[in-house]
């Protein structure tokens, strides 16, 4: 999406895929080779002008070894703090952004001692990798955190498990030339740790919870000298933001603004790394977006929808995986979730709609 969206403003793309026939192998030159690979890096390198990523799990240090070289943005340093949620978490506390008690797990031997600090219940995860709900476990007891551990392994972190009112992102945008711009914050439902649905602006958005976490998106972006779109998760609890976790690129949360705004999160972040000026979104009315997990539904029965607008990746199916989305627009949100609800009813398997909160 991110080359979909940069080569009307007149970019070309090389593009750096351990797999083979990746999704955006027919917009660019393809560079197959794993993300550590070193004669790889040099060939993506070679062949750019500036190096971006839309996944957080690329090494920070293959990043850093491009950064040498040329421009890499958002900067190595964001994408480090992002791989460890230690060091993430420690960030939020030394910037003064709230976010649930924390505690490094290295052992069973050291869960009295994180868990007189979070409480229980708390949530165990491993402190790299894992996403899309990996890598973790929610528990209510002594017994079930030491499992959890045992199963897990070391290198762990313990957090507060937070009662939250309804989970939030925020999408904030820097360039090159120090601008900044932001969307209106998200409300995300997920399932299976997955994201599932996500309803823009978030119903009931009030200017002073927007501007709350338009604020902590700046701290971050302060920062790191930051440049591209970063994204921020979120819980709102009793009316205030808490965070969760950051990521120094496009986010799937924003998906919907390829139809929902007049300037797209793909658009914008190659406009901020390219040096390009940052457009304002605007957003004319409500939007939702669903993603498409697994398996595709009928997509012709889709495509018959009014309102609903199809993103297919070209990704092999697989269970958990995401294989594309819908966006939704419409004139209020009534008529946008009345979309919803027919989108939802074409989906395989996917149980009850997670309604947003309001419509």
């Amino acid at each position: 999406m991110l080359a979909l969206e940069g080569m009307p403003l007149g970019h070309r793309f090389a593009i750096l895929e351990p797999f083979p026939d990746p999704p955006a192998g027919g917009l660019g030159t393809v560079v197959a080779a794993a993300y550590d690979d070193m004669d790889g890096l040099a060939r993506i390198a070679a062949a750019a002008d500036v190096v971006t990523y839309e996944f957080e799990n690329v090494p920070a240090d293959s990043a850093a070894f491009l950064a040498a070289r040329l421009p890499a943005l958002p900067p190595p340093a964001a994408l480090e703090v992002a791989q460890d949620r230690m060091a993430e978490k420690t960030m939020f506390r030394e910037l003064g952004i709230p976010t649930p008690a924390f505690h490094p797990v290295d052992s069973v031997d050291c869960l009295e001692a994180a868990l007189a600090v979070t409480g229980l219940p708390a949530v165990i995860k491993t402190r790299r990798l894992g996403y899309d709900g990996k890598g973790q476990a929610v528990v209510r007891t002594g017994a079930e955190a030491a499992a959890a551990v045992v199963r897990l392994g070391s290198g762990l972190i313990a957090e507060s498990l937070v009662r939250f009112e309804r989970e939030l992102s925020v999408l904030a945008v820097a360039g090159r030339d120090g601008s900044r711009a932001f969307y209106p914050l998200t409300e995300n439902h997920h399932r299976g740790g997955i994201l599932s649905v996500s309803y823009a602006p978030a119903p009931g958005l009030t200017q002073a919870l927007q501007s709350e976490g338009e604020a902590l998106a700046a701290r971050v972006l302060d920062r790191f000298g930051y440049v591209g779109v970063l994204a921020i998760e979120l819980f709102e609890v009793g009316g205030r933001l808490v965070a969760n976790e950051i990521a120094p690129r496009v986010h799937n949360s924003g998906h919907w603004t390829l139809d929902g705004a007049d300037t797209s999160q793909f658009e914008n972040h190659i406009r901020a790394v390219t040096g390009m000026p940052l457009a304002r979104p605007r957003v004319p009315g409500p939007a939702a977006m669903i993603n498409l997990i697994g398996e595709l539904p009928d997509l012709g029965a889709l495509a018959g929808i009014p309102g609903a607008h199809l993103h297919i990746y070209d990704k092999a199916p697989r269970s958990g995986r995401k294989l594309g989305h819908v966006n939704i627009t419409g004139g209020d949100e009534a008529e946008v979730m009345g979309t919803v609800e027919r989108v939802w009813a074409l989906l395989p398997g996917e149980g009850e709609l997670s309604r947003a909160s309001g419509w």
